[in-house]
């Protein structure tokens, strides 16, 4: 396998953090991973993402998947996240709301949104841009303490390069 990639810095504007990333894959195969939940938890640059407990391929915006999480910081530990995916635009861009499902079956979203933004360089090179959004948190879950980002700037980067490897074309 070979992958080629320039640095990934991560840059915060406000309240969001991004970091890019140049993939020797096409916008094609890269936006494949993206949109097949099997793939994100080895794409996680944290390792809180588990297994998918919905594992149907993204198709459209409004689409709603789950994933097991575990998080040492959250009350339960083990949890389950709720994602709408708001941005499909194949092979261009691919974002989601994560939140959580309520006893009583509805979804409620805390405002971050997680947005993938690629950029064709030719037949087998992409850029592609990891943001992190939390500009529509509620202030409610804001006053909960919670800080935004919940990780370090290594986690984007970690993630880009975590799909670069999974993106990459293998030797035959």
């Amino acid at each position: 396998m070979s992958v080629t990639a320039t640095p990934a810095t991560p840059r915060t504007d406000q309240e969001t953090v991004s970091a890019t990333l140049t993939v020797a894959a096409s916008a094609t195969r890269v936006f494949a991973v993206l949109a097949d939940p099997t793939t994100h938890a080895a794409i996680d640059g944290t390792g809180w993402v588990q297994e998918p407990a919905d594992r149907a391929p993204l198709t459209e915006a409004g689409q709603i998947f789950r994933m097991d999480m575990r998080h040492p910081g959250h009350p339960h530990g083990d949890y389950r996240v709720v994602n709408k995916v708001e941005v499909f635009d194949r092979p261009r861009a691919i974002g989601w709301l994560t939140g959580y499902e309520k006893a009583d079956g509805r979804f409620e979203f805390g405002g971050w949104l997680w947005r993938y933004d690629l950029v064709a360089l030719g037949p087998s090179e992409v850029e592609v841009t990891l943001s992190y959004d939390w500009s529509a948190v509620p202030q409610f879950i804001r006053d909960r303490g919670i800080q935004f980002p919940p990780f370090g700037p290594s986690h984007l980067i970690n993630s880009l390069h975590h799909l670069a490897g999974l993106a990459a074309p293998t030797r035959r």
